[in-house]
């Protein structure tokens, strides 16, 4: 009888133990909370005001292009070291959005607007959100322009304003702040792989963009109103 009696409540007690209130939270749970809490703070109200969303939609959408305009001024009037610069951090950027394709296959995670969380308020296709590749690109390159110390200032501004970036797109509802901390460490990846593995592509990527701008712009070149 007291061995019955014992037995139940050792049941009872594991069985209360066992609810849900009670379950031991997981790490992954509890970052996901966090990711979710972060960017419900974050986003936009259902009708924000236009001195909000313009500029926000500026930044999510358009900004971007600053960063192939920049490495074709770069290339354009730099000299020899910098067009290298200019090589290096191209490799940079593209070796970010690999890695952010390779990541997407393994491991895809919702964007908020797929689980109907907050307010989305530009169209964006349903695909995995992590990490931002608008992001991975411009800290890539910027990242790339700081540890090489070659246009330095330039890759302090870009990395700065890459902040201004991920809020905006956590603000209009396509990204979790957690996509842009992936962001922010597949760039200093990819800045560092490109930099340190130099050495294999530099040379002939150099001399093919040579003869490739040569090409081009052989005309004023020969005029003198461009830089060989």
């Amino acid at each position: 009888m007291t061995m019955t009696t014992t037995t139940n409540k050792t049941d009872d007690l594991q069985g209360w133990l066992d609810r849900p209130h009670y379950a031991a939270i997981r790490p992954a749970d509890l970052m996901e909370s966090l990711n979710q809490t972060l960017f419900l703070w974050l986003n936009a109200s259902e009708h924000p005001s236009a001195l909000a969303l313009m500029p926000a939609i500026f930044l999510a959408e358009w900004f971007i292009w600053t960063i192939p305009l920049l490495i074709g001024i770069g290339w354009l009037c730099g000299n020899e070291d910098t067009r290298k610069a200019m090589l290096v951090a191209t490799a940079s950027g593209l070796l970010g959005l690999f890695i952010n394709q390779f990541i997407g296959l393994v491991w895809s995670h919702p964007r908020p607007f797929m689980i109907g969380l907050g307010h989305i308020l530009i169209p964006h296709v349903a695909d995995s959100s992590f990490p931002s590749d608008h992001l991975t690109l411009w800290w890539a390159v910027a990242f790339s322009l700081l540890l090489q110390g070659v246009q330095r200032n330039a890759g302090i501004t870009l990395t700065l304003s890459g902040v201004l970036i991920a809020w905006a797109r956590i603000y209009l509802g396509v990204h979790f702040p957690l996509d842009m901390l992936g962001a922010a460490t597949v760039a200093a990846i990819s800045a560092w792989l490109s930099l340190h593995e130099a050495r294999w592509y530099l040379g002939s990527s150099y001399r093919l963009a040579c003869g490739i701008h040569r090409r081009i712009f052989g005309r004023l070149i020969a005029l003198g109103w461009m830089r060989e």
